[in-house]
């Protein structure tokens, strides 16, 4: 009863139908009947006009990237014979600025309207694509009808990966000009041989010509990949990682595919550190590295060491689903998972952390004779109280490389920048007579 059109023509009816009552004038009588005529033409039309109208909207892929364009096709048809004058479609998905809101006229019967949908992803997560609600009316907008159609598919979007041109990284226990072999309890690229089967042991590991030949189970051994592993340990405990502000990205108005403006992370630790740890896991697998990852936020997660893009892929939707909620600390995580490291590996601690417990972590990964690397966000530059340059100072006089990062910072190149300053005469050596022959 809001609508000022519809309280007219129902102030006419209802006048028109007083007055005919009353003395049964000709003009009443004629305006109750145009009042009740257009009310129950315009009722009779909103109530038909949604019905028979088949939607669907289908994706080209449903995992996607921070910085990627995410298409949809939204698809309507009117499967009645009659027009429809307009239809407004609304998509109600939680995806940040998420388009696909239409509004589509003179859809006739038994035609369809299509049309495709972008959105840049500028934020990490999962996000349902939908609901869908539709409005639609008579052409004198006296009456609204509205349906929703349920969300079906969910969108995973994964982290921002910046290159990395080069990054500090072991070169593996290799003493005598020999690889060490060591017994895995997984399945690793390096088999080394057969034993008989024993009870507990799983069945993909059974060696079917091998148990024909000798007419009794036998299963593979497996040994540990003699190249050095990296192990990405992501801190994720409640109330280190501070976040400012963050200002408000273009919407699609505003810019076009060929023009698309910068994406920048927004002022958030946590954003920041998991964008790290996905850009450096993605660069150590194009590295043929065996690459581990660890993290509790909020559940505790320990992704083995392999290397493989299925192993990224992992890494990956692990890190869209983080949030610093995690309850322990760092040390405690870097503690849980050394003795499971093969010797001479690498750990990368990435944590906004100031406290001393940081210098506890990298003496106990130094200890079990691996290689620790801090990757320290500064918590001061995204709204948090107090510097950890200290801290930095005290690992650097310690023996534990440090790359500092602050709010701003072009990552890709404060990365690469630090894997120059820690790199070995050798290894600069090398690197100098790999350019000349690539010359």
């Amino acid at each position: 009863m809001r609508n000022p059109a519809r309280v007219f023509l129902l102030l006419l009816f209802l006048v028109g139908l007083a007055g005919s009552i009353i003395n049964g004038a000709v003009l009443y009588v004629r305006m109750a009947y145009l009042g009740g005529l257009l009310l129950g033409s315009a009722w009779l039309w909103t109530f038909l006009s949604l019905r028979k109208i088949r939607f669907s909207r289908q994706a080209r892929s449903l995992r996607a990237s921070v910085g990627d364009t995410f298409e949809e096709t939204f698809e309507l048809n009117n499967e009645s014979r009659l027009p429809r004058l307009w239809v407004e479609i609304e998509n109600r998905s939680d995806l940040p600025n998420a388009a696909g809101s239409r509004l589509l006229t003179n859809i006739g019967g038994k035609q369809g309207r299509s049309y495709l949908a972008r959105t840049w992803l500028t934020q990490r997560g999962v996000y349902r694509l939908g609901p869908t609600t539709f409005a639609s009316g008579d052409p004198f907008g006296l009456f609204t009808v509205k349906r929703t159609f349920p969300h079906a598919d969910s969108l995973l979007v994964l982290p921002l990966i910046l290159p990395i041109a080069d990054f500090p990284s072991p070169a593996g226990y290799l003493p005598g000009g020999k690889a060490i072999r060591r017994k895995s309890f997984e399945i690793t690229p390096h088999a080394s041989g057969v034993r008989e089967y024993v009870h507990g042991d799983p069945l993909k590991r059974i060696h079917w010509p091998t148990s024909a030949r000798r007419d009794r189970l036998m299963v593979k051994e497996f040994e540990q990949d003699p190249q050095a592993e990296i192990w990405l340990f992501l801190d994720a405990q409640a109330g280190l990682h501070h976040a400012l502000p963050a200002e408000p990205l273009p919407k699609w108005h505003d810019w076009t595919l060929q023009r698309r403006p910068q994406l920048s992370l927004p002022p958030d630790s946590l954003e920041y550190a998991i964008t790290i740890t996905a850009s450096l896991a993605h660069y150590f697998i194009n590295q043929r590295r065996a690459v581990g990852f660890v993290t509790e936020g909020p559940a505790y997660t320990v992704i083995p060491a392999e290397r493989s893009e299925r192993q990224e892929a992992k890494i990956l939707e692990t890190l869209a689903f983080v949030r610093d909620l995690g309850r322990l600390p760092l040390v405690s995580l870097a503690d849980s998972i050394a003795p499971r490291i093969p010797y001479g590996s690498s750990a990368l601690l990435v944590t906004p952390s100031s406290r001393r417990d940081i210098l506890l972590a990298a003496d106990n990964l130094a200890r079990r004779g691996l290689s620790p690397v801090v990757i320290l966000l500064d918590p001061k530059t995204f709204g948090g109280h107090g510097h950890n340059d200290e801290l930095a100072q005290n690992l650097v006089r310690r023996g534990t490389p440090v790359c500092q990062v602050r709010r701003d910072d072009n990552l890709t190149e404060v990365l690469s920048a630090f894997a120059a300053q820690n790199r070995t005469p050798e290894q600069n050596l090398w690197r100098k007579q790999l350019s000349s022959l690539s010359i």
